[in-house]
């Protein structure tokens, strides 16, 4: 049996001694930043607490079947709130135009399980040991002895599974998979997850899937793929950015690449780059790091500045001294 971190008797504490909470994720929310907001929103609310819930940006079409009361809300200036949670975010500033509208506020707590995590709360519960955060709002709930209640589990499971990747990531351990089973047992529907998240691309995706598989590139002895996304791919598939989730995932499947990069136009001199390892002994959230960014050893990413060949260059060459190094 785990002890419990006394972290945790404080958040609860503070949780318990407020009425006004405000739970808020990191820009562009995955399935963890989601699921772990909503798992948390609904328990709150099961406990007669105010609850609002914000995000920059929306929730991504494949995860609106979690929340079906809407319960994200358009971000608003001047609310003052006695608590506010972050989940799943690593820094304040990725927060985005939310950080703005939550500094009204007598409590900030921080949540999460990314290493480059900046502790910027007043109270911060960072355990990068676990592969996602949905597993540490699961412990919180069952801490504080709430109710699993089947959208919760449904949220919560959502969180897990998205995060290890279906479970099949390195990160996940035997404490994720007994947590899946028990969010199973309090009625996590197994069947419609799978059909919503993995089963029900749209046909934009698979346009932009088309391209990544035309247009991406091998270097370094077929050890690291990349490949680009410009604002026009997105126009010419008819996507949007959260289409784009996943996609990596399809490069770095490819046998003998190590390290897989996208590198995501934003504005013509800033670039979004997502890089994924296989390999234990090539971290790339120190990669990340290197620009800015961070994450986990396996999943990081950053944004950074500059002409996009430019860019590109030096993601590359930071990558491929990574993996030199790692011979």
């Amino acid at each position: 049996m785990k002890s419990t971190p006394k972290i945790i008797g404080r958040i609860l504490d503070a949780i318990r001694a407020s009425k006004n909470i405000c739970i808020v994720g990191h820009i562009r929310p995955d399935g963890d930043c989601i699921g772990s907001q909503l798992g948390l929103a609904l328990a709150l609310r099961n406990e007669g607490k105010q609850v609002t819930v914000w995000n920059e940006d929306v929730v991504p079409q494949k995860l609106k079947f979690l929340d079906p009361d809407g319960l994200f809300q358009k971000p608003r200036p001047g609310r003052k709130f006695d608590c506010v949670i972050a989940t799943d975010c690593a820094s304040y500033e990725r927060l985005g135009t939310v950080a703005a509208c939550v500094n009204e506020r007598d409590l900030l707590i921080n949540i999460d399980h990314h290493v480059s995590n900046t502790r910027y709360g007043d109270f911060n519960w960072v355990s990068a040991r676990e592969p996602s955060t949905g597993e540490l709002i699961y412990r919180l709930l069952k801490v504080a002895r709430w109710p699993v209640t089947e959208p919760i589990a449904n949220s919560l499971f959502t969180a897990v599974s998205t995060d290890t990747g279906s479970f099949q990531y390195a990160s996940t351990r035997p404490g994720t998979l007994h947590t899946a089973a028990e969010l199973i047992s309090s009625g996590a529907n197994l069947a419609q997850i799978c059909h919503e998240v993995y089963q029900s691309y749209p046909l934009s995706r698979v346009r932009l899937l088309k391209h990544v598989y035309s247009k991406f590139k091998l270097t370094a002895d077929d050890r690291i793929a990349y490949f680009w996304l410009k604002k026009a791919d997105l126009a010419r598939t008819g996507a949007e950015s959260n289409d784009t989730e996943g996609l990596i995932d399809h490069v770095r499947a490819i046998e003998p690449v190590v390290v897989a990069c996208v590198f995501e136009e934003l504005k013509p001199e800033l670039t979004r780059i997502s890089l994924r390892s296989k390999s234990a002994k090539v971290n790339v959230s120190d990669i990340a790091a290197q620009f800015g960014g961070g994450g986990h050893s396996a999943a990081a990413g950053a944004r950074i500045p500059g002409k996009p060949l430019a860019v590109q260059r030096r993601v590359v060459a930071a990558i491929k001294k990574a993996l030199n190094g790692a011979k």
